[in-house]
C-alpha cells in the first residue's frame, strides 16, 4: 500500500476548515493540521471536531510571526502561550512546522525544550497563490507525490498572505484529486502514524 501525509497550515479558519473537514470526512481520510494557536484558541469547536474525527493536531506557531524577524523573547512567548492554549483545549502536541519552513537560531532549542519533532514537507502546490485554479492545484499534487510524501497545502492561509478565497479552491482541487489518488491505490496517514511506521 502506497502512503500520503496531507497536511494543512495556517487554521483552523471559520470559512473553511469546517467544509474541509467535510470532504475529509467523506473521503474518509484522515489529515494532519497544523494549528495557528490564536487561531485554534478562537475555533475551539473546530479543534474538538478534529480530534472526534481522528485527525492529528500539531502546531504552527502563536500568530504565524516569520522566525527571522523574532527575538529570543519573542520565540519563548510564542511557544510557551501557544502550548498554553493548546493545552487549554485538552490538546497535547507532539508535532511543529515553523511558519514558511523559516527557523533562527532560538528555534531548535525550544522544539527540544519541549519535546516537539519537527516537521516540513515534501510537496508544496502552491495553493496559497494568486491566480490558480483548482485543476492546476490538483495537477501539482499528481505531478509531484511519491510514496511516503508530505503534502503541505494550506486551510487559512488568506490573512497570512495568500490570495483571497485561496483554501477554497485547495478544498475545490482535493475533490478532484483525492478519489484519483485512492483508485491509485494511497492511502492517507497522519504524521504521527507516518513516524510510527518510519
Amino acid at each position: 500500500m502506497k502512503r500520503l501525509v496531507l497536511t494543512f497550515d495556517d487554521g483552523p479558519d471559520v470559512k473553511y476548515t469546517g467544509r474541509l473537514l467535510d470532504l475529509l470526512k467523506k473521503e474518509g481520510i484522515k489529515a494532519t493540521f497544523f494549528v495557528v494557536a490564536k487561531n485554534a484558541a478562537a475555533c475551539p469547536e473546530l479543534i474538538q471536531r478534529m480530534k472526534k474525527e481522528g485527525h492529528c493536531i500539531a502546531f504552527h506557531s502563536l500568530e504565524h510571526r516569520h522566525a527571522y524577524l523574532c527575538s529570543y523573547r519573542y520565540m519563548k512567548h510564542d511557544f510557551s502561550k501557544s502550548m498554553e492554549l493548546l493545552q487549554n483545549m485538552n490538546c497535547p502536541v507532539k508535532f511543529y512546522r515553523p511558519p514558511w519552513g523559516a527557523r533562527n537560531i532560538f528555534t531548535k532549542r525550544f522544539v527540544n525544550q519541549y519535546h516537539l519533532h519537527m516537521i516540513l514537507w515534501d510537496v508544496m502546490a502552491e495553493d496559497w497563490k494568486v491566480g490558480n485554479t483548482p485543476e492546476i492545484i490538483a495537477g501539482k499534487i499528481e505531478k509531484r507525490i511519491f510514496d511516503g510524501a508530505v503534502i503541505c497545502l494550506h486551510d487559512g492561509c488568506e490573512k497570512y498572505g495568500g490570495a483571497k478565497g485561496a483554501p477554497n479552491q485547495t478544498i475545490e482541487a482535493l475533490k478532484l484529486v483525492l478519489p484519483k489518488l485512492k483508485r491509485e491505490g494511497y492511502q492517507f496517514i497522519t504524521v504521527e502514524e507516518y513516524l510510527k511506521n518510519a
